[in-house]
């Protein structure tokens, strides 16, 4: 069941609220965006007016877990600590879009941050601009709730124009430790050049996780596809053999039921 306004307004910070109320619905008429100017006008093209900069943050402690020195596996309760510190960012996100009375929030960023004062703690923030469209038609997801994109101003033109709509951003994660080489394997591959399959499979395997993850995510908001995607491998604080494997994209809905995709427009050569 979706939240009421009023109880969304009691989840955020007051200043958070106070910020949003003076912008929002009966506010002064002063948006806050990080569009750049090609992204803003190309979003104001595609029919929508930007309403504010919203954003979502979460300090999460990240934990430790156990593992294998000669053992690739993935690290589950890391997996699970990325993964619901950033839907806890990017919920709070689509909390103040709500407050603002958005239809979605594009240019989408998930950012990670460390500070000095927690070893095992980072701030994730999510980061966008609330858009609502001019006409009055709704572009909310099924749920009601509105959508999100990490695509750029210009790509989210494109996007509308070849009859496509964003549903929201997907992503997935897996955490995994790379096994090390015992002594007597790295002896004996010394200077010779090879394939490492172990080092191969363990990768290989980790970022197959991370995509099955986001397109199952997608396939639970009953998009045709995800379109940006990114493939991001960060070290984090857990060292140079575990990696966080980070498959993040905007799943889509095409506008109409006999949507065929316009063929591109011929080049015509000019006369030397």
């Amino acid at each position: 069941m979706a939240a009421s306004l009023a109880e969304v307004e009691r989840a955020l910070p007051a200043d958070a609220v106070r910020r949003l109320q003076e912008v929002g619905p009966g506010g002064r008429r002063l948006f806050t965006s990080d569009l750049s100017v090609n992204e803003f006008l190309l979003v104001e093209e595609a029919g929508f007016e930007p309403l504010g900069l919203v954003l979502g943050s979460s300090i999460y402690q990240i934990g430790l877990q156990t593992r294998r020195w000669s053992q690739s596996q993935e690290l589950e309760r890391l997996t699970q600590a990325m993964y619901t510190a950033r839907e806890l960012a990017m919920s709070r996100m689509e909390d103040e879009a709500e407050v603002l009375g958005a239809d979605g929030v594009v240019g989408v960023r998930l950012d990670v941050n460390y500070y000095e004062w927690g070893r095992q703690t980072a701030e994730f923030i999510a980061v966008g601009t609330a858009v609502r469209a001019r006409d009055g038609s709704s572009w909310r997801t099924a749920a009601g709730k509105p959508f999100t994109s990490d695509l750029s101003g210009q790509d989210f033109w494109t996007l509308l124009q070849s009859g496509f709509a964003p549903l929201g951003l997907v992503l997935g994660t897996c955490v995994y430790h790379v096994a090390h080489r015992g002594l007597g394997s790295a002896l004996a591959q010394t200077g010779r050049a090879q394939e490492l399959p172990t080092f191969t499979q363990a990768l290989y395997e980790a970022r197959e996780r991370a995509m099955t993850r986001m397109e199952d995510e997608a396939g639970r908001l009953g998009a045709e596809g995800v379109v940006g995607v990114q493939l991001v491998e960060r070290s984090h604080l857990w060292g140079s053999h575990t990696i966080e494997f980070l498959a993040i994209g905007t799943a889509v809905r095409s506008l109409r039921p006999d949507h065929v995709i316009p063929p591109p427009v011929p080049v015509v050569p000019m006369d030397r």
